[in-house]
């Protein structure tokens, strides 16, 4: 009899991480950074549930529900109205769902009176498993009262500059290229034209199919037949992803900003000038990060108007009854925290296993993660 009850026979190392226990050293060494980061700034640490009855506003982003044997006593009647048909509401009256960001919860402690929060949670989005994808995964976020979206900008280059030097200085890492170089911060409109010669707040869909033809981009056949044909925001994620976002933060970290209006999500929407024909432009005021081809942030001037998140949420929620996704709760405890009055402030989320890839030059987030879902 072996006395490792445990052992496997096929493969006697299942039990091991696949990161290196020098990057886990590292990971929690980038911990303390970012802490030190934020205590630093007068931010206050927060922890908020991971589950909830709360659900991201995005068309492709999943949730993972849980049911739960009711248990306790609800202080409101959310679970009865949070969907229109009743009969729905009643069969979901159990359902909480694994966060993908703390932000909503964090948005109502803003609204509570709290000013400059941050928060290094566990996040979770059904499905996505792949090079830079583990179901289960580590979000740094971030709001702070009375920012406006160039303060909200500037600390998120200020945060990447620092952990980064200060990262390589206390794990004696080689130190990467790109992190050499101030962060640059660009348009959406410009780094698009840069990389394609097209205008995306300007130009048809048959540019963007045209384009991606030429450059043999593949897509989808229901982008092009059937009775749902994709919609312009569609083919700019598509081209966007295939011949911009390669090519961004290699010699310098990336700031993108002032996206089209119809990607807002929870940011608020502007008017800007376009630079090249002068006229005024609707944007939203949403501003990205990009290392090494890498999406690392997103962040927001933060949506304060509950009116136009239910628009948004029914927009996106008939967006997914014609994709066949759930639909999305008509209400939320955020949107009650929002009708009460919600301050100005900005907020961004960054993935932390992500910023590891990118500090540690590493092929895939299974190098720096303890247990991939395959083995948690």
């Amino acid at each position: 009899m072996t006395d490792n009850l445990f052992q496997n026979e096929a493969n006697p190392t299942l039990f091991r991480p696949t990161a290196s226990i020098d990057n886990l050293k590292r990971r929690a060494k980038l911990y303390q950074i970012l802490r030190g980061f934020f205590d630093g700034r007068g931010f206050v640490e927060t922890s908020t549930p991971t589950l909830s009855r709360d659900v991201v506003v995005d068309r492709f982003v999943e949730s993972i529900p849980v049911s739960i044997e009711r248990c306790w006593q609800e202080r409101d009647n959310l679970a009865q109205t949070r969907f229109d048909s009743q009969e729905l509401a009643q069969a979901q009256a159990t359902t909480f769902y694994l966060q993908t960001s703390p932000e909503f919860a964090m948005k109502r402690l803003i609204a509570a009176g709290m000013d400059a929060i941050y928060q290094l949670a566990p996040a979770y989005r059904k499905g996505d498993r792949g090079r830079l994808h583990n179901l289960e995964f580590t979000m740094l976020e971030w709001y702070r009262r009375g920012d406006d979206y160039l303060a909200g900008r500037a600390l998120l280059a200020e945060l990447l500059e620092t952990a980064a030097r200060l990262f390589y200085e206390k794990t004696g890492v080689t130190q990467s290229a790109w992190s050499q170089n101030a962060v640059v911060q660009q348009s959406f409109g410009e780094a698009f034209r840069q990389k394609t010669g097209l205008n995306p707040h300007a130009c048809t869909i048959d540019e963007l199919r045209k384009f991606s033809d030429n450059r043999l981009i593949p897509y989808p056949d229901s982008y092009v037949s059937g009775q749902a044909h994709a919609t312009k925001d569609d083919w700019l994620d598509l081209v966007f992803s295939e011949a911009v976002q390669p090519e961004l933060g290699f010699e310098a970290p990336v700031i993108l900003y002032d996206y089209p209006a119809s990607q807002s999500q929870l940011a608020q929407t502007g008017q800007t000038v376009d630079p090249h024909t002068g006229s005024p432009l609707s944007v939203s005021r949403r501003f990205e990060l990009f290392v090494m081809g890498i999406e690392l942030a997103n962040g927001y001037d933060e949506l304060r108007d509950p009116s136009v998140l239910r628009e948004r949420i029914a927009e996106t929620s008939e967006e997914r009854r014609s994709d066949g996704s759930p639909e999305l709760p008509k209400e939320s405890r955020l949107l009650a925290a929002m009708d009460a009055g919600f301050p100005q402030c900005a907020g961004c989320a960054l993935g932390i296993d992500r910023l590891l890839c990118v500090l540690l030059a590493a092929a895939k987030i299974d190098d720096v993660i303890a247990f991939p879902i395959e083995l948690a």
